[in-house]
Protein backbone atom coordinates (compact mmCIF):
# COMPACT_ATOMS: atom_id res chain seq x y z
CA UNK A 1 0.00 0.00 0.00
CA UNK A 2 1.44 3.35 -1.08
CA UNK A 3 -0.20 6.37 0.53
CA UNK A 4 2.75 8.65 1.31
CA UNK A 5 1.51 11.50 -0.87
CA UNK A 6 -2.08 11.43 0.39
CA UNK A 7 -1.01 11.42 4.04
CA UNK A 8 2.08 13.65 4.13
CA UNK A 9 2.00 15.95 1.07
CA UNK A 10 -1.54 16.73 -0.16
CA UNK A 11 -4.54 15.22 1.54
CA UNK A 12 -7.39 13.87 -0.63
CA UNK A 13 -9.97 16.33 0.70
CA UNK A 14 -7.80 19.33 -0.17
CA UNK A 15 -7.18 18.17 -3.73
CA UNK A 16 -10.76 17.08 -4.34
CA UNK A 17 -12.35 20.31 -3.08
CA UNK A 18 -9.94 22.58 -4.96
CA UNK A 19 -10.04 20.58 -8.20
CA UNK A 20 -13.81 20.29 -8.12
CA UNK A 21 -13.89 24.10 -8.26
CA UNK A 22 -11.20 24.22 -10.94
CA UNK A 23 -13.05 21.72 -13.13
CA UNK A 24 -16.59 22.91 -12.43
CA UNK A 25 -19.24 22.35 -15.08
CA UNK A 26 -19.58 26.13 -15.46
CA UNK A 27 -16.11 26.08 -17.04
CA UNK A 28 -16.68 22.97 -19.17
CA UNK A 29 -16.90 24.81 -22.51
CA UNK A 30 -13.60 26.59 -21.87
CA UNK A 31 -11.79 23.40 -20.85
CA UNK A 32 -13.23 21.32 -23.68
CA UNK A 33 -12.20 23.93 -26.25
CA UNK A 34 -8.61 23.75 -24.97
CA UNK A 35 -8.60 19.94 -24.78
CA UNK A 36 -10.17 19.31 -28.23
CA UNK A 37 -10.63 15.63 -27.37
CA UNK A 38 -12.05 13.63 -30.31
CA UNK A 39 -15.39 11.89 -29.81
CA UNK A 40 -15.21 8.29 -28.72
CA UNK A 41 -11.67 8.55 -27.36
CA UNK A 42 -10.12 6.21 -24.84
CA UNK A 43 -8.71 8.68 -22.27
CA UNK A 44 -6.00 7.94 -19.70
CA UNK A 45 -5.52 10.37 -16.81
CA UNK A 46 -2.12 10.13 -15.10
CA UNK A 47 -1.84 10.98 -11.40
CA UNK A 48 -5.58 11.39 -10.95
CA UNK A 49 -5.41 12.01 -7.20
CA UNK A 50 -8.86 11.84 -5.60
CA UNK A 51 -10.64 11.88 -8.95
CA UNK A 52 -12.13 15.34 -9.50
CA UNK A 53 -10.79 15.86 -13.04
CA UNK A 54 -11.61 12.27 -14.03
CA UNK A 55 -15.15 12.77 -12.76
CA UNK A 56 -15.55 15.92 -14.86
CA UNK A 57 -14.04 14.28 -17.95
CA UNK A 58 -16.49 11.38 -17.67
CA UNK A 59 -19.41 13.86 -17.50
CA UNK A 60 -18.15 16.14 -20.27
CA UNK A 61 -17.31 13.26 -22.63
CA UNK A 62 -20.06 10.67 -22.10
CA UNK A 63 -19.10 8.87 -25.33
CA UNK A 64 -15.48 8.47 -24.23
CA UNK A 65 -13.98 6.03 -21.74
CA UNK A 66 -11.86 7.44 -18.92
CA UNK A 67 -9.22 5.39 -17.12
CA UNK A 68 -7.76 7.29 -14.17
CA UNK A 69 -4.60 6.04 -12.49
CA UNK A 70 -2.60 6.98 -9.43
CA UNK A 71 0.10 5.16 -7.50
CA UNK A 72 -1.30 6.38 -4.17
CA UNK A 73 -3.91 4.00 -2.78
CA UNK A 74 -5.22 6.63 -0.37
CA UNK A 75 -6.34 8.80 -3.27
CA UNK A 76 -7.96 5.86 -5.03
CA UNK A 77 -9.86 4.84 -1.91
CA UNK A 78 -11.15 8.40 -1.55
CA UNK A 79 -12.19 8.41 -5.23
CA UNK A 80 -14.04 5.12 -4.85
CA UNK A 81 -15.98 6.48 -1.87
CA UNK A 82 -16.64 9.98 -3.20
CA UNK A 83 -16.85 10.08 -6.98
CA UNK A 84 -19.57 7.45 -7.26
CA UNK A 85 -20.46 5.18 -10.13
CA UNK A 86 -20.04 6.41 -13.70
CA UNK A 87 -20.29 3.80 -16.43
CA UNK A 88 -17.48 5.28 -18.53
CA UNK A 89 -14.99 5.85 -15.67
CA UNK A 90 -12.68 3.43 -13.92
CA UNK A 91 -9.84 3.97 -11.44
CA UNK A 92 -6.72 1.84 -11.20
CA UNK A 93 -3.54 1.82 -9.13
CA UNK A 94 -0.56 2.29 -11.42
CA UNK A 95 2.69 4.26 -11.78
CA UNK A 96 2.78 6.91 -14.52
CA UNK A 97 6.45 6.08 -15.16
CA UNK A 98 5.77 2.36 -15.75
CA UNK A 99 2.26 2.09 -17.17
CA UNK A 100 0.74 -1.40 -17.23
CA UNK A 101 -0.76 -0.89 -20.69
CA UNK A 102 0.27 -2.08 -24.13
CA UNK A 103 1.70 0.22 -26.77
CA UNK A 104 -0.97 2.28 -28.50
CA UNK A 105 -3.70 1.57 -25.95
CA UNK A 106 -5.15 5.10 -25.70
CA UNK A 107 -6.27 8.02 -27.85
CA UNK A 108 -5.66 10.69 -25.21
CA UNK A 109 -3.42 11.09 -22.16
CA UNK A 110 -4.02 13.91 -19.72
CA UNK A 111 -2.40 15.00 -16.47
CA UNK A 112 -2.99 17.86 -14.07
CA UNK A 113 -0.04 19.21 -12.03
CA UNK A 114 1.90 15.95 -12.40
CA UNK A 115 4.69 16.88 -14.83
CA UNK A 116 6.64 18.94 -12.28
CA UNK A 117 7.07 15.91 -10.02
CA UNK A 118 8.32 13.40 -12.65
CA UNK A 119 11.52 13.22 -14.72
CA UNK A 120 10.65 14.35 -18.28
CA UNK A 121 12.05 11.26 -20.05
CA UNK A 122 9.86 8.93 -18.01
CA UNK A 123 6.86 11.25 -17.96
CA UNK A 124 6.65 11.90 -21.72
CA UNK A 125 8.19 8.58 -22.76
CA UNK A 126 5.44 6.43 -21.28
CA UNK A 127 2.70 8.63 -22.69
CA UNK A 128 4.25 8.49 -26.14
CA UNK A 129 4.38 4.70 -25.87
CA UNK A 130 0.75 4.11 -24.81
CA UNK A 131 -0.75 6.63 -27.25
CA UNK A 132 -1.88 5.54 -30.68
CA UNK A 133 -0.44 7.37 -33.72
CA UNK A 134 -2.30 10.67 -33.92
CA UNK A 135 -3.18 10.48 -30.23
CA UNK A 136 -3.37 13.59 -28.05
CA UNK A 137 -1.12 14.36 -25.08
CA UNK A 138 -2.53 17.02 -22.71
CA UNK A 139 -0.42 18.44 -19.89
CA UNK A 140 -2.01 20.84 -17.40
CA UNK A 141 0.41 22.86 -15.29
CA UNK A 142 -0.38 25.52 -12.69
CA UNK A 143 1.26 28.87 -13.25
CA UNK A 144 1.69 31.75 -10.83
CA UNK A 145 -1.75 33.10 -9.94
CA UNK A 146 -3.23 35.39 -7.29
CA UNK A 147 -3.86 34.54 -3.65
CA UNK A 148 -5.37 37.08 -1.28
CA UNK A 149 -6.43 35.86 2.15
CA UNK A 150 -9.26 37.37 4.19
CA UNK A 151 -7.85 39.29 7.18
CA UNK A 152 -9.64 37.05 9.65
CA UNK A 153 -7.90 34.02 8.14
CA UNK A 154 -4.51 35.70 7.86
CA UNK A 155 -4.48 36.40 11.60
CA UNK A 156 -2.44 33.87 13.57
CA UNK A 157 -1.99 33.58 17.31
CA UNK A 158 1.54 33.28 18.75
CA UNK A 159 0.70 29.62 19.44
CA UNK A 160 -0.24 28.95 15.81
CA UNK A 161 2.84 30.73 14.47
CA UNK A 162 5.12 28.75 16.78
CA UNK A 163 3.63 25.41 15.70
CA UNK A 164 4.16 26.13 12.00
CA UNK A 165 7.68 27.39 12.63
CA UNK A 166 8.40 24.16 14.48
CA UNK A 167 7.04 22.07 11.61
CA UNK A 168 8.57 24.00 8.70
CA UNK A 169 11.88 22.06 8.43
CA UNK A 170 10.03 18.73 8.53
CA UNK A 171 7.64 19.83 5.78
CA UNK A 172 10.56 20.95 3.64
CA UNK A 173 12.30 17.61 4.17
CA UNK A 174 9.13 15.69 3.23
CA UNK A 175 8.85 17.66 -0.01
CA UNK A 176 12.48 16.94 -0.88
CA UNK A 177 12.15 13.23 -0.04
CA UNK A 178 9.14 12.90 -2.34
CA UNK A 179 10.55 14.95 -5.24
CA UNK A 180 7.80 17.56 -4.89
CA UNK A 181 8.26 20.03 -7.78
CA UNK A 182 11.68 18.52 -8.52
CA UNK A 183 11.25 19.08 -12.27
CA UNK A 184 9.69 22.53 -12.77
CA UNK A 185 9.46 23.95 -16.29
CA UNK A 186 8.78 27.45 -17.51
CA UNK A 187 6.15 28.36 -20.09
CA UNK A 188 8.89 28.02 -22.73
CA UNK A 189 10.50 24.84 -21.43
CA UNK A 190 7.34 22.75 -21.16
CA UNK A 191 6.26 22.85 -24.83
CA UNK A 192 9.89 22.41 -25.86
CA UNK A 193 10.10 19.27 -23.72
CA UNK A 194 6.96 17.87 -25.33
CA UNK A 195 8.44 18.47 -28.78
CA UNK A 196 11.78 16.95 -27.75
CA UNK A 197 10.02 13.75 -26.70
CA UNK A 198 8.41 13.10 -30.05
CA UNK A 199 5.15 15.10 -30.03
CA UNK A 200 4.19 17.41 -32.88
CA UNK A 201 1.70 20.22 -33.56
CA UNK A 202 2.32 21.43 -30.00
CA UNK A 203 0.03 24.26 -28.85
CA UNK A 204 -0.54 26.14 -25.61
CA UNK A 205 -3.55 27.68 -23.93
CA UNK A 206 -4.16 29.31 -20.55
CA UNK A 207 -7.28 28.89 -18.45
CA UNK A 208 -8.02 31.36 -15.66
CA UNK A 209 -10.20 30.20 -12.77
CA UNK A 210 -11.43 33.03 -10.54
CA UNK A 211 -12.38 31.87 -7.05
CA UNK A 212 -13.70 35.02 -5.34
CA UNK A 213 -16.58 34.28 -2.95
CA UNK A 214 -17.73 37.90 -2.68
CA UNK A 215 -17.96 38.56 -6.44
CA UNK A 216 -21.45 39.35 -7.71
CA UNK A 217 -20.90 36.70 -10.40
CA UNK A 218 -20.37 33.97 -7.78
CA UNK A 219 -23.60 32.31 -6.70
CA UNK A 220 -24.09 31.29 -3.09
CA UNK A 221 -23.47 27.57 -3.62
CA UNK A 222 -20.16 28.25 -5.37
CA UNK A 223 -19.12 30.81 -2.74
CA UNK A 224 -19.78 28.37 0.09
CA UNK A 225 -17.84 25.69 -1.79
CA UNK A 226 -14.88 28.08 -2.07
CA UNK A 227 -14.97 28.88 1.63
CA UNK A 228 -15.29 25.19 2.44
CA UNK A 229 -12.29 24.36 0.22
CA UNK A 230 -10.20 26.94 2.08
CA UNK A 231 -11.22 25.40 5.40
CA UNK A 232 -10.51 21.89 4.14
CA UNK A 233 -7.02 22.90 2.99
CA UNK A 234 -6.21 24.45 6.36
CA UNK A 235 -7.46 21.48 8.37
CA UNK A 236 -5.76 18.97 6.09
CA UNK A 237 -2.50 20.82 6.64
CA UNK A 238 -2.86 20.11 10.34
CA UNK A 239 -3.64 16.46 9.67
CA UNK A 240 -0.33 16.01 7.82
CA UNK A 241 1.71 17.03 10.88
CA UNK A 242 1.81 13.63 12.66
CA UNK A 243 2.91 12.01 9.39
CA UNK A 244 5.77 14.37 8.52
CA UNK A 245 6.90 15.04 12.09
CA UNK A 246 5.83 12.19 14.42
CA UNK A 247 5.87 13.24 18.06
CA UNK A 248 6.94 16.83 17.35
CA UNK A 249 3.49 18.25 18.13
CA UNK A 250 1.44 16.73 20.92
CA UNK A 251 -2.15 15.57 20.53
CA UNK A 252 -3.23 18.39 22.85
CA UNK A 253 -1.44 20.96 20.71
CA UNK A 254 -2.95 19.54 17.53
CA UNK A 255 -6.43 19.78 19.04
CA UNK A 256 -5.84 23.40 20.07
CA UNK A 257 -4.45 24.28 16.64
CA UNK A 258 -7.43 22.69 14.93
CA UNK A 259 -9.86 24.57 17.20
CA UNK A 260 -8.18 27.91 16.44
CA UNK A 261 -8.27 27.28 12.69
CA UNK A 262 -11.90 26.14 12.78
CA UNK A 263 -12.84 29.29 14.71
CA UNK A 264 -11.19 31.55 12.14
CA UNK A 265 -13.03 29.87 9.28
CA UNK A 266 -16.29 30.06 11.21
CA UNK A 267 -15.76 33.82 11.49
CA UNK A 268 -15.06 34.12 7.76
CA UNK A 269 -18.22 32.15 6.96
CA UNK A 270 -20.22 34.42 9.28
CA UNK A 271 -18.87 37.48 7.47
CA UNK A 272 -20.04 36.06 4.15
CA UNK A 273 -23.47 35.20 5.53
CA UNK A 274 -23.83 38.75 6.92
CA UNK A 275 -22.94 40.23 3.55
CA UNK A 276 -19.59 41.69 4.66
CA UNK A 277 -17.30 41.34 1.61
CA UNK A 278 -13.66 40.57 2.38
CA UNK A 279 -12.58 40.21 -1.28
CA UNK A 280 -10.30 37.31 -0.58
CA UNK A 281 -9.48 35.56 -3.83
CA UNK A 282 -7.63 32.65 -5.36
CA UNK A 283 -7.09 33.03 -9.08
CA UNK A 284 -5.64 29.93 -10.73
CA UNK A 285 -3.84 30.23 -14.06
CA UNK A 286 -3.47 26.81 -15.68
CA UNK A 287 -1.29 26.24 -18.71
CA UNK A 288 -2.63 23.62 -21.12
CA UNK A 289 -0.01 22.12 -23.44
CA UNK A 290 -1.37 19.92 -26.23
CA UNK A 291 0.67 17.75 -28.56
CA UNK A 292 0.06 15.02 -31.14
CA UNK A 293 1.86 11.69 -31.09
Amino acid sequence: MNNTWSTAIQRPGTLYCSRRLRFADSLADRWCAAFAIPAGSAILELGCGPGALAQSLARWYPNCTVTAIDRDSGFLQFAAETVGSLSNLRFAEADATALPYADGSFDVTISNTVQEHVAPDRFFGEQHRVLRPGGVCLVLSSRRGISRTAPVLAEASPFEREIWQRIEPYARAADEANAVCAYPMTEQELPRAMTAHGFGAVSTDYITVNLTPDSAETDEAAALAMLDANRQTALDGIDTIPHIAPGVVSATELAQLRAEVEAKHDRRLAQYCRGEPQWDAIVNVIMVVRGIR
